[in-house]
């Protein structure tokens, strides 16, 4: 896991998945003005050539499912919680092809 902190400018994130190269990208908002951010990490992240690389993850108080869908992130997590279930089934069907049964 890599902290990028707080604040993160687009170009951050996309340097950091260009060079660490990471399975998932989690991003979050406690604000709905940092929401359009997501979008704009999400759109550099295309223009790079770089989206299909990484998995996007997005969370936060403000942010709903629909909202996941309009700015086309990967998955959308209420809590802290929901979010670690989704990168452990994100990297169990990368392993293995599936979502194993005993890992339900």
């Amino acid at each position: 896991m890599i902290d990028l902190g707080v604040d993160v400018p687009a170009e951050k994130f996309l340097e950091t998945v260009r060079t660490q190269k990471p399975d998932i990208l989690g991003m979050s908002a406690l604000l709905t003005v940092t929401m359009p951010e997501m979008e704009n990490v999400i759109r550099e992240l295309e223009k790079a050539g770089q989206r299909d690389k990484v998995k996007v993850i997005v969370g936060g108080a403000p942010l709903t499912e629909e909202y996941t869908k309009k700015i086309r992130a990967d998955a959308y997590a209420p809590h802290a919680v929901a979010g670690v279930n989704i990168c452990a089934m994100t990297e169990a069907t990368k392993k293995y092809g599936k979502y194993p049964a005993h890992a339900k």
